[in-house]
């Protein structure tokens, strides 16, 4: 049985000396808008919704490298391993969200799964029921830039130092960020996506940075605050979500108010 009712939520997450989302194009400093406000992709954040919800038993498709556990070499070989050569699209597409979590959560595009040989490959394009929106900070974040050395041998025969290595590691003093989603119906009937899902997504929303530690992102560095979640009444919903985000406001201390909305109110969520 797939989604019964149209579901949107939010999370508020503080940041403390942590690099929440370091972007690549720009040395890994911590990603912020032209304004100076801090942002985590969507991307950044399905990344650990997947990776809590595989360390809770889930089957998932999209898995790092340093947390995979099966022996798929790439996400083609987990695909092929799965769909096979000879499923049709809507087979396929069927077998997907049947197997993988996230495939009937978030969608997929399978470019290289089905065809008989060689060169017969099809494009597969599956849209999920729910949409994550990327996180921003209240306001502008202060980023603080540390200069590093590496005083050890990283080659030779270790009888002489080599000389220091510089490198530069970047984090955000503080920031609240807040970040919104939601759950189509409309969508989660072709995916099979059900409420027993979002309620496993409900679960882990709480515990989005546990096991998430890196020298980048500290134990404690990262922490949920608050986490809503506005259950509708019916598959359409008695309100549009951008009304449903719009009637949290967020202070940059972490503090919120939510404004009145006749017959639909935030439920408490457990875990915290």
């Amino acid at each position: 049985m797939s989604l019964s009712t149209k579901i949107d939520f939010a999370v508020i997450l503080k940041v403390t000396n942590a690099n929440p989302n370091g972007d690549p194009l720009n040395g890994n400093r911590p990603r912020t808008d032209y304004q100076g406000t801090g942002e985590i992709t969507d991307v950044a954040i399905k990344r650990k919704i997947r990776d809590r919800l595989l360390e809770k038993g889930h089957r998932i498709f999209v898995q790092s490298d340093d947390r995979k556990i099966d022996d798929a070499t790439s996400l083609k070989d987990r695909a092929d391993k799965t769909l096979g050569k000879k499923l049709t699209e809507g087979d396929a597409a069927q077998l997907a969200c049947e197997t993988w979590f996230d495939v009937r959560a978030f969608g997929q595009l399978f470019a290289y799964a089905g065809g008989a040989k060689k060169g017969d490959g099809i494009s597969i394009p599956i849209r999920g029921p729910v949409s994550i929106q990327s996180a921003f900070s209240i306001e502008p974040v202060s980023i603080t830039s540390t200069q590093i050395t590496k005083s050890v041998s990283g080659e030779g025969d270790g009888k002489k130092r080599s000389s220091d290595t510089m490198g530069m590691k970047h984090r955000v003093d503080h920031g609240i960020y807040v970040f919104n989603g939601s759950m189509n119906p409309q969508l989660a009937g072709k995916t099979g996506f059900s409420d027993d899902d979002a309620a496993a997504i409900k679960a882990v929303l709480p515990k989005l940075f546990e096991n998430d530690a890196s020298s980048a992102r500290p134990e404690g560095s990262m922490e949920v605050l608050n986490v809503f979640w506005w259950q509708h009444d019916s598959k359409g919903g008695q309100y549009s979500s951008a009304k449903v985000h719009q009637s949290l406001s967020v202070n940059a201390d972490g503090s919120y108010a939510i404004a009145d909305l006749d017959g639909l109110k935030p439920e408490p969520i457990e875990g915290f």
